[in-house]
């Protein structure tokens, strides 16, 4: 059990872990268990989407957990096929029942559809509904540009609480960070070790490994961690919330392992100097055309 795990106020006041437990991609045969199994090694955040086809799973895992409602943090996704007003009000109310849940913590708009703006700000003003109905704690946006958060904004009344994108050493969006900075939107990186490389998304590369990278390789042995606990520290001391995905339960409780080391001015500067521009997974700025 992990109690030192820090927490992060949102811009409503709402608290949520900075460390949590995403389930993209894990086959819903082996999600139930995983989540239980990583809320009982510390995790409090569990995150999944509608598109994922495993939140009935998560729910499960939820119960199985044995740790009460009030203690855990559960975000899911809107998809963009569910996009509309009362589209996305009928889908919320689907993923709900599917977690078994009465509320969610944070229930966010998966990808913009550029191409379809319009419905992607009318979705949000549902999502806005849910808020002041009580239904959900925090809304929020994933895979956002700055342009996208600033349209969205001017036709909106609530700001964002939490911008979910691909974010990791290789690809450290200091520009888009930035300006959730300015409008009080809490990053929340997806990918934080940067499997979205060597693995999957857009543009694969195996030889894109972070985790053999020489920089993380040489910071490893000299504070006696795994790569990835390094790089994973790396985005904890910049304020970036993490959701780390694994099937294995060794290195589930290695990723939330993080909380008695810290990386220095120097180290971080090295770790920061590994970014390239470069994204793995899909563009959001034609995602969907």
């Amino acid at each position: 059990m992990h109690e030192t795990q820090p927490h992060i106020t949102l811009n409503n006041n709402v608290k949520m872990p900075m460390i949590g437990y995403g389930v993209f991609r894990i086959p819903p045969k082996k999600t139930a268990e995983l989540v239980k199994a990583a809320i009982q090694t510390g995790y409090r955040l569990i995150d999944t989407a509608a598109a994922y086809r495993n939140e009935a799973q998560v729910g499960e895992g939820l119960r199985r957990s044995g740790i009460d409602r009030s203690e855990l943090f559960v975000t899911t996704k809107l998809w963009i096929s569910d996009f509309g007003y009362d589209e996305a009000l009928k889908a919320f109310d689907a993923s709900r029942r599917k977690l078994g849940l009465d509320y969610v913590d944070l229930y966010l708009l998966h990808w913009p559809v550029p191409t379809k703006f319009d419905s992607t700000i009318v979705s949000y003003q549902a999502l806005e509904k849910l808020l002041t109905d009580g239904l959900v704690r925090a809304i929020g946006t994933s895979n956002f540009t700055p342009a996208h958060l600033e349209t969205l904004i001017k036709h909106t009344d609530i700001i964002p609480a939490v911008n979910q994108i691909e974010l990791h050493p290789f690809f450290s969006q200091k520009q888009l960070r930035e300006t959730h900075s300015k409008l009080g939107i809490v990053t929340q990186a997806w990918s934080p070790i940067g499997g979205v490389m060597r693995y999957s998304g857009a543009h694969p590369d195996p030889t894109q490994n972070l985790l053999q990278h020489p920089t993380i390789i040489r910071l490893a042995e000299k504070y006696d961690k795994t790569p990835a606990q390094v790089i994973l520290r790396w985005h904890i001391e910049h304020g970036i919330g993490i959701i780390p995905k694994s099937v294995h339960p060794d290195r589930i409780a290695e990723n939330i392992d993080i909380m008695n080391f810290s990386l220095n001015a120097e180290d971080m500067i090295a770790v920061d100097s590994l970014n390239m521009d470069v994204r793995g997974g899909p563009d959001p700025e034609t995602f969907g055309s």
